[in-house]
This record gives C-alpha cells, structure tokens and sequence, in this order.
C-alpha cells in the first residue's frame, strides 16, 4: 500500500512551527535544569527527601493552579497574548530562581514557573494546532513536543554548567531568551480566532473517549516524571554518581525521547496510536520495576536511558488524540491544551510531592510499583476497549 500524499506545509507554517518548538524548548531548559542540581539544592537550602520532593513538585504545582485559568484566557484573549504573558512569568520566576538559597523563595520561585508554563504551553500548542494541516497535526505536535525534549536534553546539562559556574549568572540567560520570543511573537504567523467559551464546554469535552483517553495517558506521563525526577538522581547520587553524570544520565535519555516523540506523532496521524503506546506502556512497566532494585550505577544508568524513553512517547499520540477529539467537539484548542496542562500537572504534582515522602516513609520500591500497576491497568483498558470496539455486532 502507498501512502497518501501529505499536504505541503508553508513557508509561514513552518516558521510558526520553528517558534512554537523555540517556546517549548526554552521553559523545558530552565524547568528541567534542576534535575543535576537537586543534590547541591538538598545540601545548600537543607532540604530532606520530601522538601526535595516539594521542590520539583513547584513547577507541576503552578502548572496545576495555572492550567484552566491559562486555557480560559487562551480562549477569551488569544494565543499571542497568552503566550507572552506566560514568557514573562518564565522570564522573571527562573531569574529569582537562580539567585535564591532559601527553601520558600526557591518553592515560590518553581511555582511562578509553572504558572508561566501553563500558559505558554497551552497557547503556544494551540496556535500550532489550529494553524495544522489536519493531516500532519500529530506530526508538528510531536515535533514540538519533541523541541520540548530537546529543552530537556539541554536541561541537565544547563543544571550542571549553573553547578560549575553558578545558578545566578546561568538562570539570568531565561530572562534574555524570554524577552528576545516576546519580540519574535509579533513577527510569526498570526493566530486564527480563538472561541470564547467557558468550564462547561470543557467538562462536557470530558465524555469524549478521545479527549478522556489523551487526558489519562498524559496524567499517566506527568505521575511518572513526578516520581523519576525526584527519586532517579537521588537514587544515581547514593550510589555515587556526580551531578555531571545524572546530569549525562538524563541527556542521554532525552535524545532518545526527541526521536520517539516525532515518530509517535506521525503514527498518530496514521491512525495507529495503539502501537506506540503499547510500546511505551510496555517499556514503562519494565523499567519501573527495574529502577529502584537495581543496586549499581553501571546497571541504572542503561535502564534510565533506555527506559524513561517510554514515558516521553506517550505524549505525542495523547495530545494528537486530545487535539482531534476537541476539533470534532469544536472546543477550542487553548482550552482543550489547557485540560493537558492540568492533566499533566495534577500527575506530576502529585507524584513528585508523594513519591518523596513516601520512599522516606517506606523504600524507593513503593512508589515504583504503584506506577507499574497503573501503567499495566491502562495497557489493559485499553486493548480491552479496543477489541470490543472491532467485535462484529450480532
């Protein structure tokens, strides 16, 4: 069988694609630039296993308050506005961030971040999504996505430069990029008509089974970056492991995601969604078992790399699910992306804050294999859902 021919994208289309992956790539440096960090953070604001947790947890939190305020303003105001709105939170949060020792000013500071996040990201896809062809929407949403990655590729290695260096003179680099997309937002491709509409319209959206399924594997995402990114280097730096080489760790892994993010999109927009999360699901059991029994870093670092992978893949076919759910509903875009930021963000708020507090409570072990039986319940739901689905009536 031969493919069908794909639309042709614009000059103008691609230069709002370049520009949404930018916006992307640039909150996911400053967020996941604390992950090498944490350990000297632990040390410098004296911070146990829950603060630490409470830390990261920062960013999802602000993301959580900020997710359906920010997808109603996308829907009330516009995308651009939104968008530079979130830039400037970004901006001026990662600048305190940078410069700040004390543990409420640094909680304060992740959570500013997330707000800001909430909204550039729900507006940023959106512009993207409207703009799309119909037939390459999963295909540039996974390329933002997978910009995003790269954002977290770089993160760690942003997070062990600010190690070496110092946080306040490396965070200070958000406020310059922030300003210099603030600017580059008048000169893109100008938004469609954002549709006003309220909580109704979104919690009507809910009965979806598209729109339902993307919420949950996203929040699926979200709980299992919670609980990586509090116990992983946490766990890499007991066993001995420099913060340059959790921080090596993590960018060896999010190379892996950039690739897998791209492909998954494209699958998605063939229909085949089941095949890359199965895949994901599959992967994402596995290595939740794997992590917190292995006892050697020669053995972890492999099994994170291959591993955390999965998890990044199931974004792309979740939001090209959300996003073609909400265009046959017609509920705006903004607002349907607002619905993931608070899906993703109630998952990893809620993980990263709990997972600590319960591995100092009990092992590592606990929080693991509660994300493995989720992850095989949603393996199992939905095969199910789908044989029912292809089952002939009588």
């Amino acid at each position: 069988m031969t493919e069908e021919p794909r639309t042709e994208l614009s000059r103008s289309m691609h230069a709002l694609l370049l520009y949404v992956c930018a916006l992307v790539l640039v909150d996911t440096i400053f967020f996941t630039a604390l992950t090498p960090l944490l350990p000297h953070y632990s040390h410098t604001a004296h911070l146990s296993k829950s603060g630490a947790g409470l830390l990261v947890a920062g960013y999802a939190l602000g993301t959580l308050v900020g997710a359906l305020p920010g997808g109603l303003l996308t829907a009330h105001l516009g995308y651009r506005k939104v968008v530079l709105l979130g830039l400037a939170l970004m901006s001026v949060s990662t600048f305190v961030f940078g410069w700040a020792s004390v543990a409420w000013v640094l909680d304060a500071a992740r959570f500013v971040q997330g707000l800001g996040g909430a909204c550039s990201w729900a507006a940023g896809l959106a512009w993207l999504a409207t703009a799309a062809p119909e037939d390459r929407r999963g295909e540039l949403l996974g390329t933002a996505l997978g910009a995003s990655v790269s954002g977290a590729l770089f993160g760690p290695v942003v997070g062990g430069a600010a190690y070496e260096i110092g946080t306040g003179p490396v965070f200070a680099t958000a406020a310059v990029a922030g300003a210099a997309l603030m600017g580059i937002a008048f000169l893109v491709q100008a938004p469609g008509d954002s549709v006003p509409q309220g909580l109704r319209e979104a919690l009507t959206a809910l009965s979806d089974r598209r729109v339902s399924t993307g919420l949950w594997l996203t929040t699926l995402a979200g709980v299992a970056f919670g609980i990586l990114n509090v116990l992983a280097p946490l766990r890499l730096a007991d066993l001995g492991a420099t913060a340059l080489l959790i921080a090596a760790t993590f960018l060896t892994a999010s190379a892996i995601e950039a690739v897998l993010s791209w492909a998954a999109g494209k699958q998605a927009d063939r229909r085949r969604t089941i095949v890359p999360i199965t895949i994901s699901l599959i992967a994402a059991i596995v290595v939740s078992l794997l992590a917190p029994t292995l006892g050697s870093v020669r053995l972890l670092i492999p099994v994170l790399v291959l591993g955390m992978p999965a998890f990044e893949a199931l974004f792309a076919p979740a939001l090209t699910l959300l996003s073609k759910g909400a265009n046959r509903l017609r509920l705006d875009q903004g607002l349907a992306f607002g619905l993931a930021n608070l899906a993703w963000a109630s998952g990893q708020a809620v993980a990263a804050a709990g997972s600590g507090a319960v591995a100092q409570a009990t092992s590592d072990l606990v929080p693991y294999c509660l994300l493995a039986g989720a992850c095989l319940t949603t393996l199992v739901i939905i095969h199910v859902r789908r044989r029912r689905k292809e089952r002939p009536p009588n």
